[in-house]
This record gives structure tokens, C-alpha cells and sequence, in this order.
């Protein structure tokens, strides 16, 4: 037993560190959305200029951190959890709320997700889509590809969540429990 455990550990790091690498890479992007969206703003209304690349790069830059941080978001417990009686719950018993909800929730969506996005994500790749705006950025195609990339990290991260848990229902408080 303590070899699976230590097996489920290793795993719960590896997916861990991976969503934290990417959470905290696609950040940076926020502080570049801000100071993008001012140039937009300053050139727009000062010189009279603008660009759809411009406002297209925003738009991207936002899908790729909502997208590729939603892993990370949920790895910190960052989402939205309407629990009234959860906080109440002794360690084994959320920790088989959290089991239960990702392998009957969160599992099963991810999967959807990576099923019914691939034909889209394939069409768009094949013809190397890009933006319809004159002007407009190429490679939303590459966007495009970040739902089933999100996916397969949430799935990841699901998976690391279902481990931590079942970690935590077999093993001390101090394993597996962040």
C-alpha cells in the first residue's frame, strides 16, 4: 500500500507542478492585457488611430488565461464553490465529496469537452484559420486548439484532485492534503 501511495504522490506533484508552471507563465499575460488595452485607449482617443490586431491580440491573450489557467485556478481552490455545508465537513468526508465530484462531475465533462471540440478544433487547423477581420491576426486556429488543451489540463488536474483525495481518506491528516 505504501508503494501506491507513494506512486499517487508523485503523480499529485507532477500534474501539480505542471499546472503551476503554466498558471503562473499565462499571468504575465494579465499585465500584458492591461497595458495593451491602455494603448488601445491612448491611441484611439489621442491620435485617432486603431488597429484590430491590436484589440484581437486582447482577445487572445484572454482566452489563453481563461483557458490554460482554468487547471491552475482549481488547483488552488480558486473556483466557484457554492458550499454552505462543505466548510463544516470533518477531512474524510470532503475529501469524498471532492473524489465523488471529480469522477462524476468533473471527469466526465473534461472528456465531453475533448470529444465534441475535436472535429472544430481539426476543421480549423486544416484550413489554418485565421482572423475574418482585414487586418486581424492569423492563427486562431492556435486559439482554437486551447479547448482541448484546457481540457486535458482540467482533466489532469481532476485526476490529481481524485489521487489527493483518495490519499487523504487512507493515509494521516499530514499526506496528500494541501
Amino acid at each position: 500500500m505504501n508503494s501506491i501511495i507513494k506512486i499517487c504522490l508523485v503523480t499529485i506533484q507532477a500534474i501539480d507542478r505542471l499546472n503551476d508552471w503554466i498558471g503562473r507563465s499565462i499571468a504575465w499575460l494579465t499585465l500584458i492585457m492591461v497595458l495593451t488595452t491602455f494603448l488601445i485607449v491612448v491611441f484611439r482617443y489621442a491620435f485617432d488611430l486603431g488597429w484590430i490586431a491590436m484589440q484581437e491580440a486582447v482577445f487572445y491573450m484572454h482566452a489563453l488565461v481563461f483557458m490554460l489557467g482554468i487547471a491552475f485556478t482549481l488547483k488552488h481552490e480558486k473556483h466557484v464553490r457554492v458550499d454552505i455545508v462543505y466548510q463544516r465537513l470533518d477531512r474524510n468526508t470532503r475529501a469524498w465529496i471532492d473524489f465523488l465530484g471529480t469522477i462524476i462531475l468533473l471527469m466526465p465533462v473534461c472528456l465531453y469537452i475533448l470529444w465534441s471540440s475535436w472535429e472544430y478544433v481539426e476543421a480549423s487547423w486544416s484550413i489554418q484559420e485565421g482572423s475574418r477581420e482585414a487586418g486581424g491576426l492569423p492563427g486562431l486556429f492556435l486559439i482554437k486548439a486551447t479547448i482541448p488543451a484546457m481540457a486535458g489540463l482540467l482533466l489532469l488536474q481532476g485526476i490529481a484532485m481524485a489521487l489527493r483525495s483518495l490519499v487523504a481518506v487512507t493515509t494521516s491528516p499530514k499526506i496528500g492534503m494541501h
